[in-house]
């Protein structure tokens, strides 16, 4: 337990979100951990106090939101190591009703001019997951192609696709046998089943969905919960362990995951003009809303209120899980509890005393 820690995560409860868990490695070793509040604080919508409050801890399981499109990004990026697809290819080789001008690359650097978002479930209300899928792969690119940068969701979304006809396997799959199966984390993965619903958090109140109460152990994601739970934008649950070994492998050079020359391209600035970060393939470099001042330190952020920051340089891993839209969305406070736990990092790092 690091004292700081745990007086930035108590200080964060339950005003910015009611639990939290965050785990600090220095040079491979965890240098802090903390977990606060509770995984299922409100009952519904208004705020109403659930009659039993488990307490957060460090093996505690959140919904990543998207945090997961870095697992979307090694599945593709392992697939191109093994030249299944070509970063730089029209995604018409597998998805050939696609527009011929759009690359993995673009799709990786949100570059690709696809919308950021699409309610397929509100579109399609009757259809299946399946027919759901096919048309949010079918969505037209609505912006220019090749940039500026627009963050999309439907570009992932399609992402994953690709990686599943190029892989030959569903993506929760693809994910299972190239990401956390080498890595060993066995509490990973989409859909977690009812055997760690006891260690879910729960996230936001949603009356359409079926069963009483907040939703917890399915994707808070509408759109990935309308294709099936599984979709290359989010969808992914995860405990901070689990994450931060994700993140080290990642550090480390990408064994056995990934290559060091694919990491090398993941963690490069890929030049998309517009963000208003440095852009990877699939990761932010340099992201005020999660760096703090590791200001060359990459990773993503998600809108449950997680986010993942790896920092070569200062040998950092920095793991934050939150359930910040329980009971409800628009909560505030998240970007600077962010901010205060990538400090404590730097100064765990030598960075800031």
């Amino acid at each position: 337990m690091s004292d700081r820690l745990e007086a930035i995560l108590t200080a964060a409860v339950p005003e910015v979100c009611p639990a939290a868990v965050a785990l600090i490695a220095v040079d491979g070793s965890v240098a802090a951990q903390a977990s606060a509040g509770e995984l299922v604080r409100y009952a519904d919508a208004g705020g109403t106090l659930a009659a039993g409050r488990p307490p957060a801890r460090r093996d505690s399981i959140f919904d990543l939101a998207s945090v997961s499109k870095l697992f979307t990004t090694t599945v593709l990026l392992s697939l191109a190591e093994e030249g299944r697809l070509d970063l730089d290819a029209p995604v018409t080789a597998h998805l050939p009703d696609a527009d011929p001008r759009i690359t993995p690359r673009r799709l990786l650097t949100h570059t690709a001019g696809l919308p950021p978002t699409r309610r397929i479930d509100q579109e399609l209300p009757d259809a299946d997951a399946g027919a759901r899928l096919a048309a949010m792969v079918a969505t037209p690119s609505a912006h220019p192609v090749g940039g500026p940068y627009l963050y999309s969701d439907v570009g992932m979304i399609m992402a994953g696709r690709l990686a599943e006809l190029a892989g030959g396997a569903p993506l929760d799959v693809l994910v299972r046998e190239r990401v956390t199966g080498p890595l060993g984390l066995p509490d990973t993965g989409y859909r977690p089943g009812p055997e760690v619903l006891g260690r879910v958090a729960a996230t936001e109140w949603k009356a359409e969905r079926p069963g009483p109460g907040c939703v917890r152990g399915e994707v808070h994601d509408e759109t990935a919960y309308a294709l099936g739970g599984v979709a290359g934008h989010a969808g992914v649950f995860a405990p901070a362990d689990d994450l931060l070994a994700f993140g080290e492998a990642l550090r480390l050079g990408g064994g056995p995951v990934l290559g060091a020359a694919a990491v090398a391209e993941m963690t490069r600035d890929q030049g998309a003009e517009g963000a208003p970060f440095r852009h990877g393939l699939g990761v932010r470099i340099g992201d005020p809303g999660i760096v703090g001042p590791l200001k060359d330190a990459y990773g993503h952020s998600g809108f449950t209120g997680t986010s993942l920051v790896v920092d070569p340089a200062r040998r950092l891993t920095v793991v934050l899980l939150t359930n910040a839209v329980h009971p409800v969305r628009g909560r505030e406070g998240v970007r600077e509890l962010r901010k205060a736990v990538a400090e404590e990092a730097a100064r765990l790092s030598g960075l800031l005393t």
